[in-house]
């Protein structure tokens, strides 16, 4: 039996998001050309990727039925501490790996201290995001640390364009293809999904749960750090109020892109889609001169109207543009939720 195109799989998966997110593009377009315009897509598109890349790391602790609520303060405290290190005469270069190892690092602890204090990732990472941004309120004093050496590279580089794109989003789009075949094709990803369905089934077979728990954790905080220095680039400054809220959206565009908080399986394309959608939302309330005061509520509704649309989609798509072979589901049933594929082959 032929194995089907690799498009098929992509397409039929990430269908719903896409759709939503060429129909909200496509009706702003509409009642404004302008928003069409190069100039503002790009714009958008270099605004969706702080959130972006957190939402790329937070598919993995969410597929293993996780979450890791201190992103938003880890980012925080990664622009300052790169900044911090900048103005006391380091290197741009060197503060570079010194955030994301401070990052993964911080990830990781959220990790340990989950696993073996047997306590709920959401309590931890909610009481680490406390912790980290308020390690950043003291590093730096209370306010902003400016001061930056603008003609650097380091700034010019990353904070700048490639082929007339944002470095950034250049970074997005290559951590969006790793991180994919991480999640899908490696026994690392193999090992987050059996875990997130079926976790007593995982223990029993003999996965390592504890390692594979912390390594999800360290690379969501690690692609917190990616995003935090980026940041730093492009703002050329460390501000320790930046971040609020980031890992709420980051959570709200994986569900959005087809990664449930029930575990087992979970999209990185979906989640960067999800989040682009999110970002589009907001760009385009200022161009359909909707009130400040309602772009939560128009956020809110549009998250529910995306999950249900794909949701919908998902569950009829057995009848629709991919169905899936009648052969090939015979062949290959759903093993259920109990299932741990290749157990021996994951340890």
């Amino acid at each position: 039996m032929s194995t089907p195109p690799w498009y098929r799989h992509v397409l039929r998966d990430e269908l719903g998001v896409v759709l939503v997110l060429a129909v909200l593009v496509g009706v702003v377009g509409l009642a404004h050309p302008d928003f069409l315009r190069p100039v503002n897509l790009l714009s958008t598109a270099q605004s969706s990727v702080y959130v972006g890349l957190m939402a790329c790391g937070m598919v993995f602790p969410l597929a293993m039925r996780e979450v890791d609520l201190s992103l938003g303060g880890q980012y925080a405290l990664g622009i300052v501490l790169g900044a911090v290190l900048i103005r006391d005469g380091w290197s741009p270069w060197l503060a570079l790996p010194a955030i994301l190892l401070a990052a993964t690092a911080l990830g990781c602890l959220n990790g340990v201290i989950t696993t073996y204090l047997r306590l709920p990732s959401f309590i931890v990472t909610l009481a680490a995001a406390l912790l980290f941004r308020g390690a950043a309120l003291a590093l730096a004093d209370g306010k902003q640390i400016s001061g930056m050496p603008l003609d650097h590279a380091f700034f010019s580089v990353l904070g700048g364009e490639l082929a007339g794109v944002p470095t950034s989003v250049w970074v997005l789009l290559v951590a969006t293809v790793l991180l994919t075949v991480v999640f899908t094709r490696t026994r690392f990803g193999a090992r987050v999904r059996a875990v997130g369905s079926n976790p007593d089934a995982a223990e029993f077979s003999g996965l390592p749960i504890a390692r594979t728990r912390i390594a999800a954790l360290g690379l969501s905080g690690f692609m917190g750090g990616v995003a935090a220095v980026l940041g730093l680039a492009f703002f050329t400054a460390g501000d320790p109020t930046v971040g609020n809220g980031y890992e709420l959206t980051a959570i709200a565009a994986c569900i959005i892109g087809g990664t449930p908080l029930a575990g087992g399986r979970g999209s990185v394309p979906g989640a960067v889609l999800g989040n682009l959608i999110l970002t589009t939302v907001a760009a385009s309330l200022v161009f359909l001169q909707v009130p400040i005061n309602w772009t939560t509520f128009a956020t809110g509704a549009v998250i529910l109207v995306a999950v249900a649309f794909d949701s919908v989609l998902r569950r009829t798509r057995g009848h629709g543009l991919f169905p899936r072979s009648r052969r090939n589901h015979e062949t290959h049933p759903d093993p259920g939720p109990d299932h741990v594929p290749d157990a021996e082959r994951l340890r």
